[in-house]
């Protein structure tokens, strides 16, 4: 296991747009994520699509209220300390552009 041995017990799953990217891992980066062992800034993302359907009382970063949007996003996944989980989730939503970006967070064994 890539953790083995490793105080990283957690794994953060998050869709940003592509353009948004580097600020985002920048942000995790700074916050304690993404060190395994000797190396840091470990992430890994793929492209996908993602869609929603805002709400009259949304303030969507792409799109307009009231119409499903489909926007091309990034999966990015990336590992942090268990200590650090405050921390890496605030820089998640202060770095994210989206009103309510969509993220996962998963223990590892």
């Amino acid at each position: 296991s890539l953790c083995e041995g490793d105080d990283v017990n957690r794994k953060l799953v998050v869709f940003v747009p592509r353009e948004a990217l580097d600020n985002v891992r920048t942000a995790l980066f700074d916050a304690g994520a993404g060190r395994i062992g000797e190396y840091e800034h470990c992430s890994w993302y793929a492209a996908g699509t993602g869609t929603y359907l805002g709400g009259e009382r949304s303030s969507p970063t792409i799109g307009e209220r009231g119409k499903e949007q489909r926007v091309s996003e990034l999966r990015l996944e990336t590992v942090y300390p268990e200590e650090r989980h405050d921390e890496v989730v605030a820089a998640l939503r202060a770095a994210h552009p989206y009103e309510e970006p969509a993220f996962d967070i998963y223990p590892l064994l």
